[in-house]
């Protein structure tokens, strides 16, 4: 067997596993992105529902 094929096949599968590696990391910070970004909305509507309660009592 040629040791420029195994080289070969040793350096792509590093190369997956680096790319599986940062698609993991990715997703993790995908979700804590989305989990920020949904504490936010939910604050400004309830603001956005605080301000409307407010405009209607004065």
């Amino acid at each position: 067997m040629s040791w420029t094929l195994v080289a070969v096949v040793l350096l792509a599968t590093a190369g997956l596993l680096v790319l599986g590696v940062l698609a993991g990391r990715l997703w993790l910070d995908v979700r804590v992105l989305a989990r920020e970004v949904d504490t936010a909305s939910r604050a400004l509507a309830e603001a956005a529902g605080d301000l409307g309660a407010a405009g209607r009592v004065g």
